[in-house]
């Protein structure tokens, strides 16, 4: 099974197999002021979670090195709140399940059911599925552009030696990376204030989730912790 970034039994990825990584600051930013927001209705979500508890589930971060706003629930469809869902799977407690044709990222919890968090997702052409794992995780990573996008987006370039980290930065307040055979695939999983992304194809195939959603999953995910990606 490949994934676009080289296939599982390589043990290096090949520069024209590796996929364009997308400028994140660049999608996150246009995202921002083109997509349009979907409000609740009532008191209650269509999830199942209530307008008070979604308030308090995505409510401010602020303890956090760059305290984390609360996030607009009316920016984003109820269905992708998070919530526990019936999912049956012969994967073990603690995998991660990415569904990227309905927007969601599962973690198994057993007994036939799992968390699911509402996420962003690759644009058309920048689609994968397959097997990887969780190789590093981060707090506030610095976020590097590679030579090959500051070449094809100069205005990457002032970030050639990293972008610090804060609320600004692609990668946000938690950083899932993802490998195959002891290599990067340059994919992750990360977090993101704007709630306008989540249920869009934005990405160049990395896997965005609201912030609280990240360090909920963040919190119970541990480096080598299997990450199933479904075709799209």
């Amino acid at each position: 099974m490949i994934i676009n970034d080289g296939a599982i039994g390589a043990g290096r990825m090949s520069a024209e197999a590796r996929p364009r990584l997308m400028n994140r600051r660049s999608f996150l930013a246009g995202s921002a002021a083109a997509l349009g927001a979907v409000g609740l209705a009532g008191c209650a979500t269509s999830g199942g979670m209530s307008l008070a508890e979604a308030e308090r589930v995505y409510g401010p971060l602020p303890n956090e090195r760059f305290p984390i706003p609360a996030v607009n629930i009316s920016k984003i469809n109820p269905k992708y709140l998070r919530r526990t869902v019936r999912y049956d799977s012969d994967e073990a407690v603690g995998t991660i399940i990415i569904d990227p044709r309905h927007y969601y990222v599962y973690r198994i919890e057993g007994g036939g059911y799992a968390t699911r968090y509402g996420a962003n997702v690759g644009r058309a052409g920048f689609l994968w599925s397959g097997d990887a794992y969780i190789g590093r995780k981060a707090e506030w990573p610095v976020w590097t552009p590679p030579k090959e996008m500051i070449l094809r987006q100069p205005e990457a370039a002032p970030y050639a030696g990293g972008m610090p980290p804060g609320l600004n930065n692609p990668l946000g307040a938690r950083t899932l990376y993802l490998y195959q055979n002891g290599v990067y695939t340059l994919y992750t999983i990360y977090s993101t204030i704007m709630p306008e992304t989540i249920g869009k194809g934005i990405s160049s195939g990395c896997i965005g989730l609201l912030t609280q959603d990240m360090v909920h999953l963040y919190n119970q995910t541990p480096v080598n912790t299997k990450v199933v990606v479904l075709p799209a």
